[in-house]
């Protein structure tokens, strides 16, 4: 029996710095961008890498794996998974069970996340650094758990990380060849892998953090969920984050033409060519700003 099993639960809270030094590694490693200095291509690839990821999270983590807002072959389900764990945000399971539960719980005392019940800092990176979310929620997230490459892909998760970031270096290796460029490996594995995966992680935990505290709401749902244009760009769709609660199997999260969500228009541009196929839309009813207005004022 525990002597103290409140002090052992306060401690699962508490920073993992061993399993978390990949994570803070890549924090300090950004400040080799001193040393290495600074490129066009260098930054290009930064920015194209942290869009491609990005999608990876947001088409694929979270509006397939945690939403099955729409319907894929097995085939590229395996490739967003892959591109979804070069992010190093963990695995696609994982990640998707836990998005689940907090849908399940949003900005209840058991969500995992909310900066309602637990402030910025635990919302926005404290949940993933800490022992207390380590282990997939396998029974919410059954679907998916029958498929091994799935199952394989979310205990290696760092695999697609790190084949990712020895692409990047040999990309930079081959560039040296082209000295008009001004670039080299080191450079391009700095802006081009760490400095966008790094950048890509607090994109992404801003809709945490920030997406439930700062914005406006257009529908009534029973957490603080807000839409917000700025993380709308940033996160590639996901800012419109209380139509998102509102609706969560719907694929598209800007519900109406103004909302950007660059997440949806490269979905729709996959059906177009039958990767993906039966995207789930919002009612039309839900679309009329009419309707729209009476739900923000009630």
């Amino acid at each position: 029996m525990l002597e103290n099993p409140q002090l052992e639960n306060r401690d699962l809270d508490k920073v993992n710095w061993i399993s978390s030094l990949p994570f803070f590694g890549l924090h300090l490693a950004c400040l080799f961008a001193f040393w290495v200095g600074v490129s066009w291509i260098a930054v290009l690839t930064c920015v194209v890498l942290y869009y491609a990821r990005m999608f990876g999270i947001t088409g694929g983590y979270h509006r397939y794996f945690s939403h099955a807002s729409y319907k894929t072959s097995r085939t590229f389900q395996f490739l967003l998974a892959w591109l979804g764990c070069s992010s190093m945000q963990k695995g696609p399971l994982w990640w998707a069970s836990l998005h689940r539960h907090h849908h399940a719980h949003s900005d209840d005392p058991e969500d995992i996340h909310s900066p309602v019940q637990r402030g910025f800092w635990y919302s926005h990176c404290g949940w993933i650094v800490c022992n207390r979310y380590n282990e997939t929620k396998w029974n919410l997230i059954h679907q998916f758990a029958k498929y091994k490459e799935l199952v394989w892909m979310n205990k290696y998760h760092w695999t697609p990380g790190v084949t990712l970031g020895a692409m990047v270096y040999l990309f930079g290796w081959l560039l040296e060849s082209f000295p008009s460029l001004g670039t080299n490996r080191y450079q391009m594995l700095v802006w081009g892998f760490v400095i966008s995966t790094v950048v890509l992680y607090h994109g992404t935990f801003t809709i945490n953090s920030l997406a439930h505290v700062f914005g406006s709401r257009r529908y009534p749902t029973k957490d603080d969920s807000r839409n917000n244009g700025l993380l709308a760009l940033i996160t590639m769709g996901e800012g419109w984050h209380n139509n998102h609660h509102y609706l969560p199997s719907a694929a598209r999260m800007g519900f109406f033409w103004w909302e950007v969500d660059l997440s949806l228009y490269v979905l729709t541009a996959l059906s177009w060519v039958g990767l993906v196929w039966d995207l789930k839309k919002p009612p039309k009813h839900l679309l009329e700003p009419a309707t729209a207005r009476l739900a923000k004022a009630s």
